[in-house]
């Protein structure tokens, strides 16, 4: 899954693909290199980010989704606003990617009137401007696993069907890098608890920083070494930045018969 931020405050490319042409530009540049879908979403997510209204945010993206929808790829928008759901599913998205859950009065119900809609559904406590005074757990694991059932559940309960949602553990959202460390190393036992594929986010994160010592521009290596790991762990989706060096590596895992897909294995993909 390849990121298209159409924003100007990103923590990851600092308003690089703020501009319509740009953020297209950018899409075609990602189908070029690999992507098997783009995410593209026009609300800043990282720790302290305002707010956009939902007029602002459907003006960022409903041109660069307009193209989008084009270039013969899957298309996410990223967003937790019931208005851009719409618009956007209504231009023929095929996939909404909610940090929130669907926690937003009427977005669960904008999903549920497209039938074919595909649905990401993320961990997060509280706001983005907010949520990391909220990283505290007993058992992280557990508790993340917890809510996306209850997500999942709320879901299923308006008729959006098991096989169109993809659970993500949040990583960096309201989280230390000791709960994010945590949930890669047991990411199997969130997956079977689930009972569902999982999407999984590293690209560029803040904890993979505090590994390396490296600044958000120079996370390239260990945003692909983190997407490795998680599909090693089973994730069926990563989503990246950088799409060419990761296509990369999954390719030379592949290859070695390390994740599914390559020439020398004989697993499917778990589901």
């Amino acid at each position: 899954m390849g990121i298209v931020n159409v924003t100007p405050d990103s923590f990851s490319d600092g308003g690089r693909f703020a501009a319509t042409d740009d953020a297209i530009a950018h899409c075609e540049a990602l189908r070029a290199e690999g992507a098997d879908l783009l995410d593209i979403g026009g609300e800043s997510t990282r720790p302290g980010a305002a707010t956009p209204s939902p007029a602002e945010e459907l003006a960022r993206v409903e041109p660069v989704l307009r193209h989008a929808v084009g270039l013969g790829l899957p298309v996410s928008v990223d967003t937790s606003e019931p208005v851009v759901i719409r618009r956007a599913l209504e231009l023929g998205v095929d996939i909404v990617n909610d940090v929130r859950a669907l926690r937003r009065p009427g977005a669960l119900s904008a999903v549920a009137d497209h039938p074919t809609a595909g649905l990401c559904l993320m961990h997060m406590r509280g706001e983005p401007g907010s949520m990391q005074a909220q990283a505290e757990y007993q058992d992280v694991v557990g508790e993340v696993a917890g809510f996306l059932r209850a997500r999942m559940a709320a879901a299923l309960a308006l008729g959006i069907a098991a096989e169109r949602i993809l659970p993500d553990p949040g990583i960096g959202f309201a989280k230390t890098p000791a709960h994010n460390l945590a949930l890669l190393a047991r990411q199997r036992e969130l997956h079977a608890a689930l009972g569902r594929p999982l999407l999984v986010g590293w690209s560029r994160k803040s904890t993979l920083g505090v590994v390396t010592g490296r600044p958000v521009g120079e996370r390239q290596v260990a945003s692909v070494a983190a997407a490795l790991a998680a599909l090693q762990q089973g994730a069926a989706v990563v989503r990246v930045h950088d799409v060419a060096p990761t296509v990369d590596a999954i390719k030379v895992w592949q290859a070695a018969g390390l994740l599914p897909g390559g020439a020398n294995d004989t697993r499917t993909m778990d589901s």
